[in-house]
């Protein structure tokens, strides 16, 4: 008789939404805290914030009986835009910023000496003049400390948690229907919200068109890109069969092109769209909001309704989510496959630009890599909701974008994106399927 061989177990195939989960987290802890171990070998002076990364600059001078102040921490914001500097021996700081807009500088009162206060405003308006920005002059005396509540914190950063998650909703959405319909995890995602944002740019500054034109341009423009793209990369791909996991290292390569491309035109610098940043207007309570994020989120509302309506509503919405549930049923049913996925990829496209655009508002600026600083956190909300469901999309990019904002109430704003790592990890562990997916049998 031959020889027994003896039984070897076969080793369990992985999931695929294991690897993939596997392969997110990697990159979101990698991209999370490759910069903070480069801060900790090369510490960056604390009064001096952003200052390379932007043209325009505002020094803040912390004086108590004209004695300079330091270890004060200030805090400026505008327009979505927020930084945070320490002053040095002199009493200053110094804070790079995006825009020439009115920004409102903050003193942390909790960081003054015990028994000193600010005798006058705080926070203080500062203004952009004819070739810099006005110093912002803290003066200190004896008082008693007037702190903002805990209560009047939250409510502040619970509404731009939502106007984020709002934004990140519209290119999740995309993101997950082109997941559901095709099964590819597409990387280059993220050039498509930086490519939305870049038309915009295009027609309203060097154009000098209005700024609502150039928004429908360039929502219409990324929906033209996503029917290109998929009519000359991805139909061909899939009618050789390439498998998912050739697709989406291909994905990651055009991602980089793509990046770089951007950076060939628009350079490496920061530019703003028309009326980005401006004031902030007292809406209820402890409620302020500008024109801006009111316009946003009110755009962000009416085009996911629609979305919702089409899914539930239309005939081809429906097919679309007979496709994304199973495409081998859909195409066996009748359902024309290829052009459900055409439709998907104009729709996911034309989303992701009109999130762009916002996105853009929302920093404020754009650049050629403002698209991938957010293509993380699409991923996390996409995995949090359920892969392929659109509806779980914007239920788990409203909770990565109020998590990510409220945070900051606890942690640093340079690594408040760590708490979407958080639920990512759970979320694979506790429930891999997400909120709203389903269990899917593998083998």
């Amino acid at each position: 008789m031959p020889p027994t061989t003896p039984y070897r177990e076969r080793p369990r195939a992985r999931s695929p939404l294991h690897l993939l989960g596997l392969l997110l987290t990697t990159l979101f802890v990698f991209s999370v805290f490759a910069p903070l171990s480069a801060t900790a070998q090369a510490p960056d002076d604390p009064s001096q914030v952003n200052v390379e990364e932007h043209d325009q600059n505002i020094t803040v001078n912390v004086r108590n009986d004209n004695e300079p102040v330091p270890d004060v921490r200030v805090v400026v914001s505008g327009g979505g835009y927020e930084a945070e500097a320490t002053t040095n021996e002199r009493g200053q700081a110094r804070v790079g910023v995006p825009t020439t807009d009115t920004y409102e500088v903050l003193l942390d009162e909790e960081s003054l000496p015990e028994g000193i206060t600010v005798t006058g405003d705080n926070p203080l308006s500062v203004e952009y003049g004819s070739q810099f920005f006005q110093p912002g002059n803290f003066f200190l005396g004896e008082g008693e400390r007037q702190t903002a509540s805990f209560f009047s914190q939250f409510v502040e950063r619970l509404m731009n948690g939502v106007n984020f998650g709002l934004m990140l909703a519209l290119a999740s959405i995309g993101l997950s229907l082109i997941f559901g319909t095709t099964g590819l995890t597409n990387f280059a995602h993220a050039e498509m919200v930086t490519f939305g944002a870049v038309i915009a740019l295009t027609f309203s500054v060097f154009v000098d068109w209005p700024i609502w034109l150039a928004i429908i341009i360039a929502v219409v423009a990324s929906g033209a890109l996503g029917w290109a793209v998929d009519a000359s990369i991805w139909r061909p791909l899939r009618r050789r069969g390439i498998g998912v996991v050739q697709l989406m290292i291909l994905t990651i390569g055009l991602s980089l092109a793509g990046r770089y491309v951007f950076q060939y035109f628009i350079g490496g610098g920061t530019l703003q769209l028309p009326g980005a940043g401006g004031t902030r207007h007292q809406i209820i309570g402890p409620i302020r909001l500008s024109t801006i994020d009111m316009v946003s989120m009110g755009i962000s509302l009416v085009v996911l309704l629609g979305v919702a309506y089409w899914l539930q509503r239309t005939r081809t919405g429906k097919a679309t989510r007979a496709v994304a549930d199973n495409r081998s049923l859909a195409a066996a049913s009748g359902i024309d496959v290829e052009a459900v996925t055409r439709i998907v990829w104009v729709a996911g496209s034309a989303l992701a630009g009109l999130s762009g655009v916002l996105w853009a508002y929302f920093r404020p600026g754009i650049k050629w890599d403002m698209g991938v600083q957010i293509l993380l956190l699409i991923f996390a909300a996409v995995v949090l909701g359920g892969l392929g469901t659109a509806f779980g999309a914007l239920l788990g990019a409203l909770v990565i974008g109020v998590l990510v904002e409220v945070s900051t109430l606890w942690i640093p704003s340079d690594i408040k994106y760590v708490g979407a790592l958080g639920v990512l990890i759970i979320i694979l562990l506790v429930r891999p399927q997400g909120l709203l997916g389903r269990r899917a049998r593998i083998g």
